[in-house]
């Protein structure tokens, strides 16, 4: 890769306030994370990876649909050597990891509603939620249940205008307990406001989607969602 292609892959997978905030429950996990084993679903840049693995993780995979994204994880977490085990692959959600098992997942997927298009610096596939903005955090939901070990727990950046409810009927589906455990309101920038999908932003103005001083503000929720077998909360 060259120098100019790491400056633009640097920047498009520069950490979001989506990241931020999986970053923060991520943290709060203390020393739950030592010697669990992560996968991050559409890992980007590998810096949640990065943290879970100085939080003394004991394995951490990470799957991204860009193969500059994996570049990004494999080159952040060769410094890591040995201590860590890490695996990554370019790939569709749970597809390379099919069969196994994991006691924390990691997610902060494409979930705007709107098609593939290049907004603010990022690939067409940074936030193409589909029309509905669940064409992937659907399938990742329903999912979780396979791919969780006893006792584990999922982290999710869900924004609470694609569909929250229904992500709460697929995880109990499952026996998966929920949990809001953060919100956060975010600025929507007019650029991206312009590729949102007419009928979601009719739908939730007033509820999720808020206007003031002629600025556009949305809810990001945070959702912890655990496993039985376990803990209460954490891993």
């Amino acid at each position: 890769m060259t120098n100019i292609d790491r400056t633009a892959a640097v920047a498009a997978f520069r950490p979001s306030i989506h990241t931020s905030a999986v970053l923060h429950q991520l943290l709060l996990q203390g020393d739950r994370l030592r010697g669990a084993r992560v996968l991050d679903i559409g890992c980007g840049s590998g810096v949640l990876l990065e943290a879970a693995a100085e939080r003394g993780a004991q394995s951490v995979f990470g799957v991204d649909v860009e193969a500059a994204a994996i570049d990004e994880t494999q080159r952040l977490l060769s410094a890591f050597g040995k201590g860590v085990a890490v695996e990554t692959a370019v790939g569709h959600l749970y597809g390379p990891v099919a069969g196994r098992r994991f006691d924390l997942v990691l997610a902060n997927l494409p979930q705007f509603p709107m098609r593939a298009a290049s907004v603010d610096g990022r690939l067409p596939s940074w936030s193409d939620g589909g029309d509905d903005g669940r064409r992937l955090l659907g399938p990742m939901v329903a999912g979780l249940g396979q791919h969780l070990a006893a006792g584990g727990c999922a982290i999710v950046a869900h924004n609470a205008f694609t569909g929250l409810e229904e992500t709460r009927r697929l995880a109990a589906a499952q026996g998966l307990v929920p949990e809001i455990v953060d919100t956060v309101m975010i600025p929507l920038a007019p650029e991206k406001l312009a590729w949102m999908t007419p009928a979601v932003l009719d739908r939730e103005a007033g509820r999720t989607i808020h206007r003031f001083g002629g600025h556009v503000f949305a809810e990001l929720v945070v959702l912890l969602i655990q496993a039985p077998g376990g803990r209460e909360r954490g891993i």
